[in-house]
């Protein structure tokens, strides 16, 4: 049996103060194995999101356990979380959320150069041109289409080599082919490095291309 990459039991999570609390996950069980491509679909307001949040250790959840790649999150400081999330975890948003005034070479470079990457301009390089940016690397996220963008931004969370992907409908932005390109990016990324991937999207085609 394939060892479980992300496994998370009886994972609680309101939002939200008093009578304006949110129950938003309720007992959420999921195992997912290395390798593994999973597609989560789901209405507005279900709780997408947030499980992805939950599962890469940027929101902790009242109840339950987190378990990724060995390590129980709950137990982590934030510190330890945040670096433990640069070393395994890449995310990819809807949003982009690229520095504005950095270019595309030094906006993949930064999580590298937090990680102590000594060569992280030249690892950021060979990234862009992996995502067939060789000759945008000095354009900044205003001078770059929105498919440029979030190629800029899948660049930047394959960066570290991540044992897990995680995108959060990253072509909810993106006009259809320019969405049907990046969605193709992402899982022959995923197969080319064996990486863990979960995807939010409302787009039922692209989830069932998911394992």
């Amino acid at each position: 049996m394939t060892e479980a990459l992300i496994s998370l039991s009886g994972v609680d999570l309101k939002l939200g103060n008093g009578v304006n609390a949110v129950h938003v996950l309720r007992e959420v069980n999921l195992s997912i194995a290395s390798g593994e491509s999973v597609g989560i679909v789901g209405p507005s307001g279900s709780g997408k999101t947030t499980l992805l949040m939950v599962l890469s250790g940027l929101e902790r959840p009242d109840l339950g356990e987190v378990k990724i790649a060995g390590a129980t999150l709950n137990a982590m400081g934030e510190d330890a979380i945040a670096a433990f999330r640069g070393q395994n975890i890449g995310i990819v948003f809807q949003s982009f959320h690229l520095i504005p005034n950095m270019t595309a070479l030094e906006n993949v470079a930064v999580p590298l150069e937090f990680a102590g990457e000594r060569k992280a301009f030249e690892k950021a390089e060979s990234e862009l041109a992996a995502v067939g940016l060789k000759d945008r690397l000095t354009h900044y996220p205003g001078q770059l289409s929105g498919g440029e963008q979030q190629r800029v931004a899948i660049a930047r969370a394959l960066a570290p080599d991540p044992k897990i992907l995680i995108a959060d409908e990253p072509t909810g932005n993106l006009d259809g082919e320019t969405g049907h390109l990046i969605s193709d990016l992402l899982f022959a990324k995923q197969r080319e490095r064996g990486m863990t991937f979960v995807l939010v999207t409302h787009d039922l085609d692209l989830a069932r291309t998911c394992d």
